[in-house]
């Protein structure tokens, strides 16, 4: 039996008559059964042989974690209407809501606490600062022996200047010959600190009724259901957090944390179940409550579910992460249109509907024609100034803004303009053969095949967020060095190519990475890059909240890779 059939609830739920159950209106029926487009340069895969890894969320494009996540949440208002409690109010969870915009403040101000994780990501590239990544790495290789972990408090005084340290240096700390014990209440306060907890304001409350009123054998699949569709930062940082906690419970017989105990713990930090109440009471009951002095039979058997959750999440962990092979089969054709698939270069022109003559070419004009439209559509899309790009707000003198394509890839395309003191010769050669001088996570790079004086096959990864996967592409580059007028511009485009690594790290798909370089005055250049960038794992709102941003820090980077070290941002801070 599938997994759905062996845990009672299917999306293809019936009732006792044989017929179809009536859905009720989630508001992502229609889309789950629309005709999809195929977007050009990057077929679909054709067959549902997944290897395991490839059914972990990070392994998933946007357009397939789209598709799963409004599976997810048929499965999951199955699960909740066969067992949750009604009440009066009714089940009043739909997608609308996830999609609600808000204005949210700056934060300027700050810098690790008190900051959602979505601007950690637009500021950092990770949605857990680096000096709390530094403080979980401290605390697994030097203090999971220390008893009491996460439940003996620390010194005020020295968790304060801990706080203070990382505000003011948040991309680098020193644990060294601090207490194991401070280190770990600071971890707890910026979970407590969140303006929103871990798990949502939105999912909070259904994690605590799936612990509540969903029987054990189910549970698994209905916290995968809601992991799902929890936002792509919170999700990776509880990841992190659960794996962190479960190194902590291996050495239980030294430090004496079980998942129980270290769920007392945490439990309120991750779920801010005051918070919670408070928001869904009436003033009066908020009064009586406080009147008495003590917690109602409500109170205590949420509290009992948050403990209870929390520590069998820390038990399954590694389990709450992956896609159920049953969802996969049942999606099956639209998640398998969603999945990038790069071509190799001799097919790299091939789903170009308007090139009728392209099949008939050998393998390097193909190419090579590729690239030509590459650069011609780079110089048309730099200088458009039309409405269909949508202007951004930037810092620092940057320029950018994004464009909707309507190939049926969920990606936008983003623009940053920046202008650099260099020539655009000196930034090609920064961008072509000194990336470690500007991409902080660059691990390893290599050029896999030089293909002319002008062109080769590259290939380069990034670390990432314990325990996510490092993040690796393969990409066809071409430059050119005679645009006219001393301008210059790269091109970049994913491909397939024998001579890959394999290093178990996901591959991520350039479908756009561009660069026009062009003079601006004596020894400067204007650097317009235009990316669009599968990063594998990350849902279409994750690129629209924060992608923009990563690309302003990118051409910040290659800025400042110019300027002394004392004139650089890193210098002062």
């Amino acid at each position: 039996p599938s997994e759905g059939e062996r845990d009672g609830v299917s999306l293809n739920d019936t009732d006792s008559t044989g017929t179809s159950r009536e859905r009720r209106d989630s508001g992502v029926g229609a889309s789950l059964t629309r005709p999809r487009l195929r977007w050009p340069s990057f077929r679909t895969s054709d067959h549902l042989n997944q290897p395991a890894s490839s059914l972990q969320i990070s392994s998933q494009s946007a357009g397939q974690l789209s598709l799963l996540q409004k599976f997810s949440l048929l499965r999951l208002t199955a699960i909740m209407e066969k067992y949750s409690m009604s009440n009066k109010h009714g089940w009043t969870w739909s997608v609308p809501k996830f999609m609600k915009r808000m204005k949210v403040p700056d934060y300027k101000e700050k810098s690790v606490f008190g900051v959602p994780l979505f601007v950690h990501v637009q500021r950092c590239g990770f949605p857990l600062p680096l000096c709390l990544q530094q403080a979980l790495s401290h605390l697994r290789s030097h203090c999971l022996d220390q008893v009491g972990l996460f439940r003996k408090s620390g010194v005020k005084s020295r968790i304060h200047a801990l706080r203070q340290q990382c505000e003011l240096s948040p991309d680098w700390m020193s644990y060294e010959d601090q207490s194991a014990y401070d280190v770990a209440d600071m971890v707890k306060q910026f979970f407590r600190d969140l303006p929103e907890p871990l798990l949502t304001s939105k999912l909070g409350e259904t994690f605590l009724h799936i612990y509540q009123y969903v029987p054990k054998e189910q549970r698994l699949q209905a916290v995968r259901a809601a992991i799902l569709l929890m936002p792509d930062e919170n999700r990776e940082v509880l990841q992190t957090l659960l794996y962190f906690l479960r190194d902590v419970t291996s050495l239980v017989e030294e430090n004496q944390m079980t998942p129980m105990n270290l769920a007392v713990c945490l439990g309120p930090s991750l779920f801010h179940l005051s918070i919670l109440k408070n928001e869904t009471l009436s003033p009066r009951s908020i009064q009586k409550k406080y009147t008495t002095g003590r917690p109602d039979q409500k109170d205590l058997n949420e509290n009992f579910a948050a403990t209870q959750g929390l520590s069998h999440m820390i038990a399954e962990c590694q389990h709450l992460f992956q896609i159920p092979e049953e969802m996969v089969t049942q999606s099956r054709n639209s998640y398998m249109e969603a999945a990038l698939m790069v071509p190799p270069l001799n097919e790299l022109c091939k789903a170009h509907e308007d090139d009728e003559d392209v099949e008939e070419e050998d393998e390097e004009s193909s190419y090579h024609a590729h690239l030509e439209r590459l650069i011609q559509n780079l110089l048309k899309e730099a200088k458009d100034k039309g409405k269909s790009w949508m202007s951004r707000p930037s810092s620092d003198q940057t320029e950018l803004a994004f464009k909707k394509v309507g190939d049926g890839n969920p990606l936008r395309r983003w623009r940053v303009s920046i202008e650099v003191s260099a020539s655009p010769t000196e930034v090609l050669q920064r961008l072509l053969r000194e990336r470690s001088l500007w991409l902080t996570e660059l691990q390893q790079e290599k050029v896999l095949e030089t293909l002319d004086k002008q062109t080769d096959v590259y290939h380069y990864s990034c670390c990432n967020m314990t325990p996510q996967p490092i993040c690796d592409f393969v990409v066809l580059r071409s430059w050119r060095t005679d645009m006219g007028k001393g301008s210059c511009a790269l091109v970049c485009v994913s491909v397939e190519h024998e001579d890959s690594p394999c290093t178990g790290a996901v591959r991520g798909v350039v479908l756009e990475s561009q660069y026009l370089l062009e003079p601006c005055g004596t020894g400067r250049t204007r650097l317009t890059h235009i990316s669009r960038v599968d990063l594998r794992g990350r849902s279409p709102e994750w690129y629209n909240k924060t992608f923009g941003h990563l690309c302003v820090n990118e051409v910040q980077r290659i800025r400042s890779s110019f300027l002394p070290l004392d004139q650089s941002p890193e210098a002062k801070v």
